[in-house]
């Protein structure tokens, strides 16, 4: 892993109450449970803030190699990952980059490096509702998803990645700025997102302060912080982002 360069003693993660920044250049490998042979950099994670305004679901980043190997998350957890580069065998089938999955809560499968390679991935326990069956695994490719204009704005293009039914609590979407494009006006909301940067650069609005962020950055937004994005430079920005979705905010 190569790290950016900052300034002797400075960084540009920033962890505040209700939002965080985390730089790649502060990242810090450990081993990640339930994985084997596989080291990462948990992102966003309950851990980061104090209640009631701890995040409720885990981001991280999972660095493969041709020995890692998973076969399930922990009880009650359902599992997103996205291919950022190499490749996975999943039950078999190989997935390349801008390739991702959807695993249900305790489900098991076989995951496997088969190569150097990065994963992203969302956590969360499973919220299930009565009279809705849990789906079964979802296996997607970004090249084959329709992107939108969002908000009938063809310079910022939504891409969702999974199915939009009560069956699943969480959302994952790609959406791609070509550069000046800007979200419409500064949201505020009752989901809560992790977010990570494929590409390009821009500035984040959360709360109050404004930030500058680029490849490789990740975001974390609390439920009902005001946040608003513009992509800069000389080429268009992308990321993918995490929410909670299709559940009682009364029981979150």
């Amino acid at each position: 892993m190569t790290q950016p360069q900052v300034p002797f003693g400075q960084t540009r993660t920033h962890v505040a109450y209700d939002h965080a920044i985390i730089g790649q250049d502060s990242h810090v490998l450990s081993p990640l449970v339930s994985w084997r042979s596989t080291a990462g950099v948990v992102l966003i994670s309950p851990a980061m803030a104090a209640s009631p305004r701890s995040p409720r679901f885990v981001q991280y980043l999972a660095y493969l190699t041709d020995q890692s190997r998973t076969t399930a998350a922990a009880k009650g957890i359902q599992r997103f990952i996205y291919v950022l580069d190499g490749s996975i065998a999943l039950n078999g089938k190989i997935l390349s980059p801008n390739m991702y999955a959807w695993l249900p809560p305790d489900s098991s499968y076989d995951l496997q490096g088969r190569e150097v390679g990065q994963l992203l991935v969302f956590e969360k326990p499973y919220v299930a509702i009565d009279d809705t069956r849990i789906p079964q695994m979802h296996v997607g490719n970004l090249d084959e998803v329709q992107a939108e204009p969002f908000m009938g704005d063809k310079s910022a293009m939504l891409s969702t990645l999974l199915p939009i039914h009560s069956g699943f609590d969480m959302a994952v979407n790609v959406f791609t700025y070509e550069s000046g494009a800007t979200l419409p006006f500064v949201e505020t909301h009752v989901m809560e997102h992790g977010l990570f940067m494929r590409s390009g650069q821009g500035i984040y609005r959360l709360s109050k302060d404004w930030y500058p962020v680029q490849k490789g950055d990740s975001i974390w937004m609390a439920a009902y912080c005001p946040q608003w994005f513009v992509a800069m430079g000389k080429e268009p920005a992308s990321y993918i982002y995490y929410k909670d979705i299709h559940r009682d905010p009364m029981n979150p």
